[in-house]
């Protein structure tokens, strides 16, 4: 980077008026911090840093007192702000990609004479369409009850329980009493009659007071948070312990471990480039790390979990509440389909997978995160 950064030199390369850096300036957003020999205000790479973070805020649609918040945030360093910025970019990827989705198909319905219903037209711009992964939950995703033991049992004696991007409610035991938070309003609506008191928010802000609860626990959720350590750390503080199942993608090799990855979907790969590994959410809360094996017959429909039942990924229900198959993208999920149904039909994936046969339970980086 150039030694002095003008205002004018930086308008030009972030694609922004002069007028608006003068304005983030006078508002204490963005301050050029360096002067020229003959005096001139310029841009340090500190100013230019926070610069990027803005504009990014800013055209990810956030407002000026938003983006001060976030930018001055204490607890949050320059790495974490990027990843921040990058969940925030993906999510606005996916749903322009569900939007495209959905006029594809309005586009090719109207081809055939189809008349698509004013509901239908207004979905493309609401959040139902993202939201409509969430409504295949109930075919497929459910409680498996010993990945569930293993949950509970490290809730030790906790008695009052928050559980963080709740969905519709698998994995709450019953025994507790248990508080869940989900955002989505399509989750929310599914749970089940009875089920327990369920707040709508996000993990990054859990409208709770400190050491509110015995235990927090998240399960299958923190890869679509918008920042995951911020979350974890939110969990950290409204609860004295935390329990937290994901996946771990940051090992060497991780890809090539399950074969639908490996063989037939390396897009996956893409989707969690840049996000935090399990080892940094793992630090950023002091936790523990344990792996869980996936029994052959679990009865929770998550990615993994047909390991050695291949031919149930080409069920579209199965696929659908699954949201990795979506974010890939119709074209990707479509090859991965055709190529898989032609190898189990000529017996090639019986071929390369035959050590499967002989396990009762595999190890394809699920983690429980303990603190």
């Amino acid at each position: 980077m150039e030694e002095h950064l003008t205002v004018g030199r930086v308008a030009e390369l972030a694609g922004v008026s002069v007028r608006t850096l003068h304005h983030y300036d006078e508002i204490g957003l963005v301050h050029p911090s360096e002067r020229t020999a003959a005096g001139y205000r310029t841009y340090s790479a500190g100013d230019v840093e926070r610069l990027r973070e803005v504009l990014v805020y800013r055209r990810l649609g956030f407002g000026l007192r938003e983006i001060a918040g976030l930018v001055d945030d204490p607890a949050i360093d320059a790495v974490a702000h990027l990843h921040r910025l990058h969940g925030l970019l993906l999510e606005q990827r996916d749903r322009a990609a569900a939007m495209v989705t959905a006029i594809d198909t309005e586009l090719r319905e109207r081809a055939m004479g189809i008349k698509t219903t004013p509901e239908s037209q207004l979905k493309v711009l609401g959040a139902q369409l993202y939201e409509a992964i969430g409504s295949a939950y109930p075919a497929t995703r459910r409680t498996e009850p010993r990945i569930a033991a293993r949950i509970w049992d490290a809730l030790g004696d906790a008695q009052t329980v928050l559980n963080v991007g709740a969905g519709a409610g698998s994995y709450e035991p019953l025994d507790r009493d248990v508080t869940a938070v989900e955002p989505s309003a399509v989750m929310r609506a599914q749970r089940p009659a009875g089920a327990a008191r369920c707040v709508g928010a996000s993990a990054e802000g859990l409208p709770f007071e400190d050491q509110s609860f015995d235990a927090a626990m998240a399960v299958s959720t923190v890869h679509h948070w918008h920042d995951p350590i911020a979350g974890l750390r939110e969990m950290r503080r409204v609860a004295r312990r935390v329990v937290v199942f994901t996946h771990d993608a940051s090992a060497p090799g991780w890809r090539h471990r399950f074969w639908l990855t490996r063989d037939y979907l390396p897009e996956v790969a893409g989707l969690v480039a840049g996000r935090p590994s399990v080892d940094q959410l793992a630090r950023a809360i002091g936790a523990r790390m344990e792996p869980v094996l996936i029994p052959w017959d679990c009865s929770d429909g998550f990615f993994e979990a047909y390991w050695r039942r291949p031919e149930e990924y080409l069920d579209e229900p199965v696929r659908r509440a699954v949201s990795v198959w979506t974010r890939v993208g119709p074209d990707a999920e479509q090859r991965a389909v055709d190529s898989l149904r032609d190898d189990l039909s000529s017996g090639r994936w019986a071929e390369l997978n035959s050590e499967l046969v002989a396990l009762d339970a595999a190890e394809l980086g699920l983690r429980l995160l303990v603190a």
